[in-house]
Parts: C-alpha cells; sequence; structure tokens
C-alpha cells in the first residue's frame, strides 16, 4: 500500500492532466501536426512541448492551493500566541533567512499521524512549508530543525521549478511518442490516397505506458535532489542534526508496522526498497541518505 500510494500522489495525477489535454484537444479538432501527406513531425514537435509544459506548469501554479486543500493544511500565524507553533516559525524564518530566501514562506500544520513535511509553491517567493501533528509528536527540536532545513533547501534550491520543467519535459516526449505510434500503428500499408486515420484511444493508451515509464526518469532526478536538500539542511541546521532526523524515520519505520493504513510518508520514503520500487522511488533510502551525509564534504 505504501508503494501504491506514493505511486499515486506522483504520477497519476500528472497522467489524468495528460489525458485532460489530449481528450480536450482531440474533441476540439486541434491537430495541427496532421496533414493530407501525414505528420508534420516540426509541427508535432512544438504541438508537444506547448501542451507538456503547460500541464506541468499548472500543477506547479496551484501546488500551494491544492496542498492546502487535500492536506488540509492550516497556516500558523507569525504572531501566534501557541509555543510551539511560534517556535516552528521562528526556525522556518531562521533557516529561510540563513538559505537567503526573498521572501519568507508559508508555515503550517496539518492533522496526521504520518511522521511528515513538505514544501511547495511555484516560486521562491511563493513557498508552503508544512509539518504534520505526527512530526511533533516523534521528533525533538533539533531533528524537526533538519527536516524543516531540508524542505528550506528543496525551496532555496529551486527545486519545484527543476522538477517542473523535467516533468514539463517528459510529458512532451510522451504525447510526441504516443502520437507517432499510433499514427503508424493505424496507417501502416495504406496506399491510398485518403486521409490518414488516427486513433485516438490508442494514443491514450500509449500515453498511460509512456507516464509510467517517464516516472522512472523523474524519480531519478528526484533523488539527485533529495541528496542535494540533505546536505542543505547539513549546511543550515548542521550536519549531526539531519543525521539524527533521518536516524528517527529509521526508528520511527521499525516501529509501525508497514503493512496498515500508516504510510509513513515522510520525505516519502522506506528503510530499503527493492530494486524495482528504488525505480519508482522519489527518495533515495535513508541508509544511503546518511552514508551520504556522512562522508561528504560540506
Amino acid at each position: 500500500m505504501n508503494f501504491i500510494k506514493r505511486l499515486f500522489l506522483f504520477g497519476i495525477v500528472n497522467i489524468l492532466i495528460l489525458l485532460t489535454i489530449s481528450i480536450t484537444m482531440s474533441l476540439l479538432g486541434i491537430r495541427p501536426y496532421l496533414t493530407a501527406n501525414g505528420i508534420d513531425f516540426m509541427s508535432l514537435l512544438e504541438f508537444c512541448l506547448l501542451w507538456g509544459m503547460a500541464g506541468s506548469l499548472f500543477s506547479l501554479c496551484t501546488s500551494r492551493i491544492m496542498a492546502k486543500l487535500m492536506m488540509g493544511v492550516k497556516l500558523i500565524d507569525p504572531r501566534t500566541s501557541d509555543t510551539s507553533q511560534a517556535r516552528l516559525v521562528d526556525i522556518v524564518h531562521r533557516l529561510a533567512t540563513q538559505a537567503g530566501l526573498p521572501k519568507m514562506p508559508e508555515v503550517g500544520y496539518y492533522v496526521s499521524d504520518e511522521v511528515n513535511a513538505f514544501a511547495t509553491g511555484p516560486t521562491k517567493s511563493r513557498a508552503l512549508v508544512a509539518v504534520s501533528t505526527g512530526l511533533f509528536e516523534s521528533m525533538s527540536w533539533d531533528q524537526i530543525e533538519g527536516v524543516l532545513g531540508h524542505e528550506i533547501s528543496h525551496v532555496a534550491n529551486g527545486d519545484m521549478v527543476t522538477m517542473t520543467l523535467i516533468q514539463g519535459i517528459i510529458n512532451a516526449i510522451v504525447m510526441f511518442l504516443s502520437r507517432v505510434l499510433s499514427y503508424f500503428i493505424m496507417n501502416r500499408g495504406r496506399s491510398d490516397n485518403s486521409s490518414p486515420r488516427n486513433s485516438y484511444f490508442l494514443t491514450y493508451i500509449f500515453e498511460i505506458v509512456f507516464s509510467f515509464l517517464g516516472m522512472i526518469v523523474v524519480n531519478w532526478f528526484s533523488r539527485i535532489r533529495e541528496f542535494k536538500a540533505d546536505e542543505g539542511s547539513a549546511r543550515l541546521a548542521g550536519r549531526d542534526k539531519m543525521i539524527s532526523a533521518l536516524q528517527a524515520l529509521k526508528g520511527e519505520i521499525a516501529r509501525v508496522d508497514m503493512t496498515e493504513h500508516k504510510s509513513l510518508a515522510t520525505l516519502k520514503i522506506s528503510g530499503k526498497p527493492s530494486a524495482f520500487k528504488n525505480l519508482f522511488s522519489t527518495h533515495p533510502s535513508l541508509d544511503d541518505r546518511i552514508e551520504n551525509l556522512r562522508r561528504k564534504a560540506l
């Protein structure tokens, strides 16, 4: 269930966006790449880049809104009288200042037993950092600071934009290959001069298949960015705090039965994924992350 949940959250939404774009374009009859003589490959490439990037950019621009709605994030007023919430805001603002962010991120929390935190937003000036109530209950303040340093590093490194561009390029490749293959399958062996046939259904099937394959590439980039965010946290909050946070996650994973509904989605990683699951994992294993921090010169 843990693997399926991660696969759904990071892949299905993007596939649905691609399919929505493709179906809408088909219903409107927008196929500028098809001519009486076949496919105009340059027009098809431009078409796919435009709509592939459009879907990815839409996800980025709505990321803060969707996170608040889907996760039930409650924003914390920086002037709150709650001491724990005030301390959380202070840590985020201090780390954001150290990281050189142009504007302080919104800070929030959501009710969940999961030990989790995330950062999202379209730009460094419009970011959101949120933690789960489960994180408060299971981690010390030093460990929480390590986790927050990781999330702030994502914002400072521009990872949301980087991953959006990568996803947009993958989307364009998926759309391009799907249309080329469906066209040639539908029109192979034809010798008449009638208009070329195009199978919408076959295109959609290819888009689903290629999107899953594209997830392997996107998630490989994501794992690289996670190492960078860990290193950023080690510089901002301290190496020991980040390592301690990762070790706390290992302890939590050992405590919780992973077959239950609790997903332990913290930093979206389990202890030691199989080779197949690792292809679709957005994060390296905790052991690899801890080892990377211990041997890295910062």
